[in-house]
């Protein structure tokens, strides 16, 4: 049953099919890393779209396993999706990588998203690439000392369009494999012709304020929940139904 069609589920469908899980399938963004040594997993984007999907019916219950790990790559990720991601069985998976890939080489970036692609198509779980946040495209004042360094080879390959080529590869690569795409970077992009967006990096880095997760969240509710009609959805009780012949309900 689609993730779509969970959401909807009656009490009959809860017991037969039990509640959504959802996997968020990345490195430190999805992890809940914010600013230097920080982890935050009530503001992470994935418990931000586990609220939104509740907000919208709440009869369902909506588990998120998260499986991001800080300082990790696609390359790194191929050999723990069956055990830290196919092993809940999830209606969706999330993949959300590039951020410490683009440090490497392209080839390592899309082979590996490929066949974290094909192994959660295989499984027939509804697979969502979303797309990272933009790098810093300069070292800021306050970042912390012992991160210039690479702030500055971050900021070289925000803007000598490395991020850009990378991202845009990887969208081809789920497009061709009927991969959802759900392209945050693009909004990012879009937002840096009005913004300082590396003032919205809370490690002025890679790492976003807290209130940006909201962009990743309500994308992904959008790329996943765009045509599902709530309104026809049917709210039950949470008190026990008894058969016909006996009265009283219990909680």
């Amino acid at each position: 049953m689609k993730i779509q069609e969970k959401i909807l589920m009656d009490r009959q469908g809860l017991e037969k099919y039990g509640p959504i899980n959802i996997v968020a399938f990345g490195d430190s963004v999805t992890h809940g890393a914010v600013g230097p040594g920080e982890i935050d997993y009530e503001s992470v984007y994935w418990n931000r779209l586990r609220k939104k999907i509740v907000s919208v019916r709440n009869y369902v219950p909506v588990n998120v396993i998260n499986a991001g790990i800080g300082g990790t790559t696609a390359a790194l990720s191929v050999e723990r999706t069956e055990n830290q991601v196919l092993v809940h069985n999830p209606d969706l998976v999330i993949v959300c990588f590039g951020l410490n890939d683009v440090c490497g080489t392209l080839k390592d970036y899309t082979d590996s998203l490929e066949k974290i692609f094909g192994k959660c198509k295989k499984s027939g779980t509804l697979t969502v690439f979303m797309t990272p946040n933009m790098l810093n495209t300069y070292v800021a004042n306050d970042t912390e000392p012992m991160y210039r360094d690479y702030a500055n080879l971050t900021a070289q390959i925000q803007n000598g369009g490395r991020m850009d080529e990378f991202m845009n590869s990887a969208c081809d690569i789920a497009r061709s494999m009927d991969v959802t795409v759900c392209d945050c970077y693009a909004k990012w992009k879009a937002l840096a012709k009005t913004k300082d967006t590396t003032l919205l990096l809370a490690n002025r880095i890679n790492h976003p304020l807290r209130e940006m997760h909201s962009l990743f969240a309500d994308s992904l509710f959008d790329a996943v929940f765009k045509d599902t009609p709530f309104s026809e959805s049917k709210d039950e009780s949470t008190m026990y139904k008894q058969n016909d012949d006996k009265k009283g309900d219990h909680i």
